[in-house]
């Protein structure tokens, strides 16, 4: 009997949805390697390969059986795909063409060193957006970004989604978010088209712009707007929630719960970005640059016209951060935003996740503990441990839905007509 290798409920899903892996005809207790590889939009490889051992059927199940090293170890249904490391240092995973899914080519090799025979292998094709749901580019006004729509009649609760300083358009996350039944707009607010260059400064007017935009479409629920961000975009998510009314839910990750960099311009008042000094960076042996050392202390009182004045805010507030996030202090500056918020009876939650760094992806997305950043010219440390990593990241996604289910419901969910 030959060997086959079987991904089931299909080969074919969403990206974050887990699959469970077989191998079947192998020989009893037989040794084998399993090897994982996907090839970005660029061009770039990205590989994951585990040791295991055939059970005394001849069967290898990864949804019980243990990887006995390599890149993860242990039972990991999904290790193959969220511990991919990329060929070429600093090199991060990401989508971006969400129309397209990426293919994963899963190969099962004799023995546990060089790779031997090939045995068997298989593709598992994971897409980002599902049937029925829709991808549209918004240029409104101001506004640049692109619209999702879940599929189905809605009325659903909608959510804003901002990116951190790498600036552009970044259309993974929202369109995944899409699939769990919200309007998203993933929205980019410097570094595309005709919008800001760069991190000097930005108007209040024209997120508010963005909520508007959202507020008039059919298939949203006028409950209130969700705003999640992370990095650059977490401080802003917070910004929103704190000026504009029709936010009501806003989740911050990895953020440092002040205004930093660019200053926020707001009608008749400008929040300054948190002071930094670049002589506080720090380099690696490998070259990357380490940041957290870069900003003020925004816990000083000193540089109190920084912070964000989220107690004056009626939004829920979601805060999620890693003990090793390598760009900033996540945790302690979050954690008296937090702390803020509760003197002042606000809802808020917040969730520190031990070993996990800086970019909290969707479920899946393998650790990126360091990559060029665009905008600097250099690559940046992240941080982050692989599998507390990819942990977190399963755990902060069912928990960003859940909060925004919660906040962004109503009793009376559909539009007027009046």
């Amino acid at each position: 009997m030959a060997a086959a290798l079987s991904i089931s409920p299909s080969p074919r899903c969403l990206f974050d949805a887990p699959v469970r892996v077989q191998v079947s005809g192998l020989a009893p207790l037989q040794e084998v390697t399993l090897r994982a590889s996907l090839t970005d939009e660029g061009g770039e490889l990205f590989q994951s390969s585990a040791r295991y051992r055939a059970e005394s059927n001849g069967e290898l199940d990864l949804s019980r059986s243990p990887a006995l090293g390599g890149s993860y170890s242990g039972v990991e249904p999904m290790g193959w795909l969220w511990a991919l490391t990329p060929s070429k240092p600093f090199k991060r995973l990401v989508k971006r063409d969400v129309l397209s899914p990426f293919c994963l080519q899963l190969e099962v090799f004799e023995g546990h060193g060089a790779p031997g025979k090939l045995l068997c292998k298989g593709t598992n094709e994971r897409s980002f957006l599902r049937e029925g749901a829709s991808r549209i580019p918004v240029r409104e006004g101001r506004v640049r970004a692109t619209l999702f729509l879940p599929p189905g009649p809605g009325p659903f609760p909608a959510v804003i989604d901002l990116y951190g300083t790498a600036g552009g358009l970044i259309e993974y996350r929202a369109s995944l978010l899409a699939n769990k039944g919200f309007v998203t707009l993933a929205l980019a607010y410097f570094g595309f088209e005709d919008l800001p260059a760069g991190l000097e400064e930005f108007q209040l007017d024209y997120f508010q712009e963005a909520v508007e935009f959202l507020q008039t479409q059919q298939l949203v629920r006028l409950s209130g707007i969700g705003v999640l961000g992370i990095s650059k975009g977490a401080d802003l998510a917070l910004s929103l929630a704190s000026f504009l009314s029709g936010i009501k839910a806003a989740v911050s990750i990895s953020g440092c719960g002040v205004n930093s960099f660019a200053a926020l311009r707001c009608n008749d008042f400008t929040i300054p970005g948190l002071s930094f000094s670049v002589d506080r960076m720090k380099f690696l042996e490998s070259g990357a640059a380490d940041m957290s050392e870069i900003l003020d202390d925004p816990l000083d009182p000193a540089h109190k016209n920084s912070w964000i004045p989220v107690e004056k805010s009626s939004a829920a507030f979601l805060f999620l951060s890693g003990s090793d996030d390598k760009n900033w202090k996540s945790v302690p500056y979050c954690q008296e935003v937090v702390t803020r918020l509760q003197a002042h009876g606000r809802d808020v939650e917040f969730y520190c996740y031990p070993g996990a760094g800086h970019l909290l992806e969707p479920p899946y997305f393998p650790l990126c503990q360091a990559s060029f950043h665009k905008l600097l010219g250099m690559p940046l440390l992240w941080g982050g441990k692989w599998k507390e990593q990819a942990q977190a990241q399963d755990d902060a996604w069912h928990r960003i839905q859940t909060f925004l289910h919660k906040h962004l419901s109503s009793s009376n969910p559909h539009r007027s007509h009046l």
